[in-house]
């Protein structure tokens, strides 16, 4: 790996070794849908603390993953194309821990966008920066703007929620996220916007 330092020229940063890889759902030149494969690598020597889900190329060709439809797309759960790449790459980013608890099981814990998948933007898309992970209470609540973060990574509590009733799900409003960089604001700030909007 290496990065620039100035214009024409680069520094050796480390040595990277192949982790994992998946099939994502991505565009051409021309713009047409198509399925591109992405590779995670880790730096030689580097331990990385947990697995990801491994695909066995040979024993899954690419005729098997279809095009995921728009609906299997606004949730990135139903395709396999949908899911793989851009949910590891979201487990990479937030540690295999849900952003919120430090929850570790990656059985339970689902990789969902900030802004919407219906809409963002191309780029947005499959951004990792619009991405979070996130233990299911809190997930469905975040996906159904009841709760949101601010840009200290705060949580904020609807009104459309009693406190007894966030209580017993073991929301309590003392929460924040974990991690929290500055990649991820502008699109909490857009998470925000709907969460206001909604008061």
């Amino acid at each position: 790996m290496f990065e620039q330092t100035r214009k024409g020229y680069v520094q050796y940063v480390a040595e990277l070794t192949f982790f994992d890889c998946d099939y994502y759902s991505t565009i051409d030149t021309q713009g047409k849908d198509r399925i591109g494969i992405k590779f995670f690598f880790k730096r030689v020597g580097a331990l990385v603390p947990y697995e990801l889900d491994k695909i066995n190329f040979a024993a899954e060709p690419l005729a098997t993953y279809l095009m995921p439809t728009i609906t299997e797309r606004s949730g990135l759960v139903v395709s396999r194309v949908g899911q793989g790449a851009y949910r590891k790459s979201i487990i990479n980013r937030w540690e295999n821990q849900c952003a919120v608890t430090g929850f570790k099981d990656q059985r339970i814990l689902i990789a969902s966008h900030i802004h919407p998948w219906k809409d963002a933007r191309s780029e947005e898309r499959l951004d990792v920066n619009n991405g979070i992970l996130l233990s299911p209470t809190y997930d469905a609540l975040f996906d159904r703007h009841l709760i949101t973060f601010e840009n200290s990574g705060k949580i904020l509590l609807s009104d459309k929620v009693s406190q007894s009733e966030y209580r017993k799900i073991g929301v309590s409003g003392a929460e924040k996220i974990r991690k929290l960089r500055s990649d991820n604001i502008a699109y909490l700030e857009k998470h925000q916007e709907v969460f206001n909007s909604q008061l």
